[in-house]
C-alpha cells in the first residue's frame, strides 16, 4: 500500500480539469478612463478592468502577474440556487467545488509569496471551501476564519436559526512569509488612556497582573504601600515572577490604586503600543453591514432598483485591504460584482485588477469608477481616507479564441486575428514575452536575451529559412511559427513549427464561458443518480483516498 497518500476532499468529476486557453487581452481606449490631470504624486493610472469570463481572465493574467499580487479578495457565488434544479445535491456541490478549485489554483500562482487570499462565503459552502483551500494552498497556510456580522435584525421567517453572519476565509500563499498590518487606533480607544499619577511617560491604562492558572513559583504575597499583604485569588497566580515584579515597582510600572491599597495592576503606556490594534476574528456590524453596501450603491445610482442583493460595503473591503496590503500593492478581485474592491483599492492608493463578465461591468462598474476618479463619489470610505479623485484604469476584453472551425470542421486561425494579435497570442502560448522589435522584423518576442520567436502566416521557402538562420547566427536561437514551410535541411539556429498544428492539443479551443450558468453545466443525468452517502459515510472516486482516511 502506498504510504504517501494525502488527505483530500473528493467529489464527483474532480479529475476533470479544463485545458484553459491563455487568451490575450485587448484594450478598448473608448472605455478606459483617466483623470484629466494628476491630483497627487500617489495617483495610479495603470489599473485594469477586464470584461470576460473570470477563469479565462485569470489564465490570461498568469504569465504577466504570476507571483505579483499581494491580496486577492473574492466574493464568489455563495450557493448555486435555481441553476441546479435538475441535479441532486451531490452533483450541485461537486460542480461548485470544481468551479472554485480551478480558480483557486490560478489565484495561488498569481499571489506573491507574502500575499494572502480573502474569500467571503456563507454557511452553505464555507466548510467545504475551507477544506478545498487546505488542499490547494496547504493546510499549514490557513490563516483564519473571520466571522462578519452582516446584519443586525433577525429574519422572522427563518425556519430554524436566522443567519446574521458571513465567513471571511483567509489563506496565505506562504504563511512563513505572510504578515498582516494592524488596525489604526481611534480617538475613542486612545481616550481610554489616562495619566492620574502624572507619569512622565504619558497616558496609560492598567491591566490585571494575574493569570488564570496556578503556578507555585508565581504564587507569593505582595505587600501594598498601605502595608496590607495580598495574594492571587484561588486557582490563579501572578503573571510575572517575584524578581520581575520588584523591577516593575522600581520602574513605576505597577499601580496600587489612588490610596496605595488596591490589588496591583500593570501599567501599559500608549506611547509603547506597537503600530495599532491586533485585529480579531469577530467583525461586528459596526465594521460594516450589507445594508451599508446597498445604501452606497443607491447613492451612486439613485434611479435604479436594487441590482445587487448583497453588495459588500466599502468599509469591509477597506479593512481587508488595510490588513493585507500597503500603498502601491496589487489587489485582485475576479468576481468584481458592483466594483467595490476596485473603488476602495483606488481610494487607498493600491493598484488593482478586476474581472467581471456581467453587463453591469458597463452599466455600473465603469460609471462608478469614473465618479471615483473624478472625485464625485462622496460615499463609502471617501471621507475616512481623504479621497479627492485622480488616477485611472484601462479597460480590456478577452480576445476571442485563437482557433475556430472552418465550414469543414477543421481548426484554423480565427479570422478576427490580425498579425499583431496572432504574434502576441503565440508568444503567450509558447511562454515568450511579447515585445516586437522596431528594428528586427523577426523578433516578435523573447524568452531570454538570446532566444526569440517569429510568427508569420506566410509559407516560408528554403531560401527564406536559410536567410533567417544566417541573420540569427550561431549565438542565438529563433522559434519560427508559420502556416507552412518548404525546408531542405537543418537550420542550426532555427526551430520551425507549423501553426495551428503546433498548438492544436494545448487547449480547449472555442470555449468562451466557464461561468456558473445553466447552459454551461453538464447535462442532467437521464437516470436517477446513486443515493448520496449517509452521514458518516464517504463516497470514493476510483484511485482516490477519502478526506478522513488514514494510512494503513
Amino acid at each position: 500500500m502506498n504510504k504517501k497518500h494525502k488527505l483530500e476532499l473528493t467529489w464527483i468529476g474532480k479529475e476533470n480539469q479544463p485545458k484553459l486557453e491563455p487568451r490575450i487581452l485587448l484594450e478598448d481606449p473608448e472605455k478606459s478612463y483617466h483623470a484629466k490631470h494628476r491630483v497627487t504624486d500617489k495617483d495610479i493610472f495603470d489599473n485594469r478592468l477586464i470584461f470576460g469570463d473570470n477563469l479565462l481572465a485569470l489564465k490570461a493574467l498568469e504569465q504577466e502577474f504570476a507571483g505579483k499580487v499581494k491580496c486577492v479578495f473574492i466574493d464568489p457565488p455563495y450557493n448555486t440556487g435555481s441553476a441546479f434544479t435538475h441535479y441532486d445535491d451531490g452533483v450541485e456541490h461537486s460542480i461548485w467545488l470544481s468551479l472554485m478549485r480551478d480558480r483557486l489554483e490560478i489565484i495561488r500562482r498569481l499571489l506573491a509569496e507574502d500575499g494572502s487570499l480573502w474569500i467571503t462565503i456563507d454557511d452553505n459552502e464555507a466548510h467545504y471551501l475551507k477544506v478545498l483551500c487546505d488542499e490547494v494552498f496547504g493546510r499549514a497556510n490557513f490563516v483564519s476564519n473571520v466571522v462578519w456580522q452582516k446584519r443586525i435584525s433577525p429574519d422572522s421567517d427563518a425556519q430554524f436559526l436566522s443567519g446574521t453572519h458571513d465567513h471571511l476565509i483567509v489563506v496565505a500563499k506562504d504563511i512563513s512569509r505572510c504578515s498582516m498590518n494592524r488596525l489604526p487606533r481611534t480617538e475613542e480607544q486612545d481616550d481610554r488612556y489616562q495619566n492620574p499619577d502624572n507619569d512622565p511617560r504619558g497616558p496609560w491604562t492598567s491591566s490585571d497582573l494575574t493569570r488564570r492558572e496556578y503556578r507555585e513559583h508565581d504564587f507569593y504575597p505582595i505587600k501594598l504601600p498601605s502595608g496590607r499583604k495580598v495574594w492571587p485569588a484561588r486557582g490563579r497566580s501572578w503573571s510575572v515572577p517575584r524578581d520581575s515584579f520588584e523591577t516593575m515597582v522600581l520602574e513605576n510600572r505597577i499601580y496600587f490604586g489612588p490610596n496605595g491599597d488596591a490589588m496591583p495592576r500593570r501599567k501599559r503606556f500608549l506611547s509603547e503600543i506597537r503600530g495599532g490594534l491586533v485585529p480579531t476574528t469577530w467583525w461586528a456590524s459596526d465594521v460594516a453591514k450589507n445594508e451599508d453596501g446597498r445604501k452606497e450603491l443607491k447613492a451612486l445610482f439613485p434611479e435604479e432598483a436594487d441590482v445587487f442583493a448583497t453588495p459588500k460595503p466599502e468599509a469591509l473591503i477597506h479593512r481587508v485591504i488595510t490588513l493585507a496590503t500597503n500603498p502601491n500593492d496589487l489587489v485582485l478581485d475576479s468576481f468584481a460584482g458592483s466594483g467595490t474592491t476596485g473603488a476602495v483599492a483606488h481610494k487607498m492608493s493600491r493598484r488593482w485588477i478586476m474581472v467581471e463578465l456581467g453587463e453591469h461591468c458597463h452599466t455600473h462598474i465603469i460609471p462608478r469608477l469614473r465618479k471615483v476618479i473624478d472625485g464625485e463619489d462622496p460615499g463609502g470610505i471617501t471621507q475616512a481616507v481623504g479621497w479627492k479623485g485622480g488616477g485611472g484604469f484601462r479597460y480590456y476584453r478577452l480576445a476571442p479564441s485563437l482557433l475556430e472551425k472552418d465550414k469543414w470542421g477543421n481548426w484554423v486561425i480565427n479570422k478576427d486575428y490580425n498579425a499583431a494579435m496572432l504574434a502576441e497570442a503565440m508568444c503567450k502560448l509558447e511562454g515568450f514575452t511579447y515585445a516586437p522589435s522596431d528594428m528586427v522584423y523577426w523578433q516578435h518576442g523573447h524568452s531570454t536575451e538570446r532566444d526569440f520567436i517569429y510568427v508569420t502566416t506566410a509559407n516560408l521557402s528554403h531560401e527564406q529559412l536559410q536567410q533567417l538562420s544566417d541573420e540569427v547566427g550561431p549565438e542565438r536561437s529563433l522559434l519560427v511559427l508559420c502556416t507552412a514551410f518548404r525546408g531542405r535541411g537543418d537550420y542550426s539556429s532555427l526551430t520551425v513549427k507549423k501553426i495551428p498544428k503546433q498548438v492544436l492539443s494545448r487547449c480547449e479551443w472555442g470555449h468562451d464561458d466557464y461561468s456558473l450558468r445553466v447552459e454551461n453545466l453538464p447535462e442532467a443525468p437521464s437516470s436517477p443518480p446513486a443515493p448520496l452517502p449517509r452521514a458518516g459515510e464517504g463516497r470514493m472516486m476510483p484511485g482516490q483516498q477519502g478526506l478522513f482516511d488514514g494510512e494503513d
